[in-house]
């Protein structure tokens, strides 16, 4: 007889190395459509509510599989460091789909957040599509330079001449130029295609989490009083060397479960202030220019305490100021590293990337399109940042458990173009038949947007509940509520998001 697939949850808990007996400590307030018994983890990895982001991949797996596993291991962690069974979890799916979607609730003092740029969007080329990311200033000015406009050239005429020019050449060229322009440019394709290509095949037979121990340091960091109520990360430090969505949610996840977070920016490289109103709940923010010595002696001396630092920068970034793993090890045995990029392993592990070109790239729009020929499609949420983010984090947890009964220190690896072929290829189906991924290659919708089918067949989908307001330094937000859940989780984050580089660069904890 056949063994029914793992459910997501269960092969994200096994990518993360997990104990699968706590999968029975998962259970889900949502159980619309299923025939699993609640509380069971096969539940957890069901399609039921697949409608509350639709699409024709498995994304609301995804989202509630990332979700639940990082529940887990926070639970897990809490458990170990109290001498305590470990806590029930609790996943509900209006709560994971809200803030798989965050960014389009944030309201700034009533304000609606900016999302996608005029020149970040879909191009038809001569023999496709192709799509641009021109979010940053400086990737726009350089996507401009490749066309012959200076930086400043406003967007209408911008994006007539883009549209002009794109029209007319291959998809591929574009790619090509662009990238060695220093801007972002991805051709579509199918997912046959991307695992044809050698960027798509560096990455078959890698694991969903990368899992490393860099050295058998015999540390351990200090348990809590067995007893005394704790957060899981309570106490432990986390210095945040990440950007944009995917990896500030994993730092914004740490600081709700009560880590003392810093998030370190170069202070030359502009951030979206939108978007630090979305994942700067609970940390503190610093400006360091690692490349001088001052900044560099502060990050030495912060790096001296820490227990755990994430980054999230394409590979080669801070490498070159000697922050290899190895080296962070070294100077502070007993680390927990995790590592974040776009495109992982292969020819282009050190491109940069973000969450709507690693859609194009490896099929994901060609999937959702609305059809042969038709705009390439887009999946109903940001899924790749959001749930690689919650991968990174559970990742975190899980190494800090395994740290605390083992010791050395640990490094954490995920990509967005891995968590993608884990949505296009490993996820259960359950049934739900896949779309002729390689028949629309040209193919949807803009970034952010489900494929039309799918929205107009989806029920109606109130995100309110899972909606809070808090007021802080950078006015009145309104921003979902963690989803991250399990008994004693907090409600909430212990602080506003402040301004950009405004703190000291100290840890608060003793």
């Amino acid at each position: 007889m056949n063994q029914a697939p793992l459910s997501g949850t269960e092969q994200a808990w096994a990518a993360l190395g997990g104990d699968p007996a706590l999968l029975a400590r998962l259970g889900s307030s949502a159980h619309l459509g299923s025939s699993t018994p609640p509380g069971s983890p096969a539940h957890l990895g069901s399609r039921g509510s697949g409608e509350l982001l639709p699409a024709r991949l498995p994304v609301m797996e995804l989202a509630r599989s990332a979700v639940a596993v990082c529940s887990l291991a926070a639970a897990e962690l809490a458990a170990r460091r109290t001498a305590r069974p470990v806590p029930r979890v609790r996943i509900d799916d209006g709560a994971v789909a809200t803030a798989f979607t965050s960014e389009r609730h944030l309201r700034i003092d009533g304000r609606a957040a900016t999302t996608f740029a005029p020149l970040s969007r879909f191009w038809r080329t001569a023999d496709g599509w192709v799509r641009t990311h021109a979010n940053y200033p400086h990737h726009r000015a350089r996507l401009l330079a490749t066309l012959g406009l200076p930086a400043d050239t406003p967007d209408d005429i911008a994006v007539d001449t883009a549209a002009a020019s794109f029209a007319g050449r291959a998809s591929d060229e574009i790619e090509r130029t662009v990238y060695a322009a220093g801007g972002l440019a991805v051709a579509a394709r199918t997912p046959g295609e991307w695992a044809a290509d050698p960027r798509g095949a560096a990455l078959a037979g890698t694991p969903l989490v990368g899992r490393d121990r860099i050295d058998h340091a015999t540390a351990r960091r200090t348990a809590a009083l067995a007893g005394e109520p704790l957060l899981p990360a309570a106490g432990l430090r986390v210095l945040d060397l990440t950007r944009v969505i995917a990896g500030p949610v994993a730092t914004r996840t740490l600081a709700l479960l009560g880590a003392d977070v810093l998030r370190i920016d170069a202070p030359q490289l502009p951030e979206s202030p939108d978007a630090h109103c979305d994942t700067g709940f609970g940390k503190r923010s610093v400006d360091l220019d690692l490349g001088s010595r001052s900044s560099a002696a502060a990050f030495d001396g912060l790096l001296a305490d820490a227990d755990v630092v994430v980054v999230g920068y394409r590979p080669g970034s801070v490498e070159r100021f000697g922050l290899t793993p190895q080296a962070l090890a070294a100077r502070r045995p007993g680390l927990v590293i995790g590592r974040l990029s776009a495109w992982g392993h292969g020819p282009w592990a050190r491109q940069r990337g973000f969450d709507s070109l690693v859609q194009v790239a490896t099929g994901i729009a060609s999937v959702e399109a609305a059809g042969p020929g038709a705009r390439p499609g887009a999946l109903p949420a940001q899924a790749l940042d959001h749930g690689t983010g919650h991968l990174l984090a559970a990742a975190v947890l899980r190494a800090l458990t395994e740290q605390h009964d083992e010791g050395g220190s640990r490094l954490v690896t995920l990509s967005l173009a891995r968590t993608a072929a884990w949505l296009l290829d490993e996820l259960p189906r359950c049934g739900k038949p896949h779309a002729d991924a390689d028949a629309g290659a040209n193919a949807g919708a803009n970034a952010g947007a489900g494929t039309a089918a799918s929205a107009a067949a989806a029920p109606s989908y109130d995100p309110e509940k899972w909606l809070t307001e808090t007021d802080g330094p950078l006015g009145r937000l309104r921003h979902a509520v963690p989803p991250v859940a399990f008994e004693g989780s907090p409600a909430g984050w212990s602080r506003p998001p402040g301004p950009l580089g405004a703190d000291a660069a100290v840890w608060l904890t003793a």
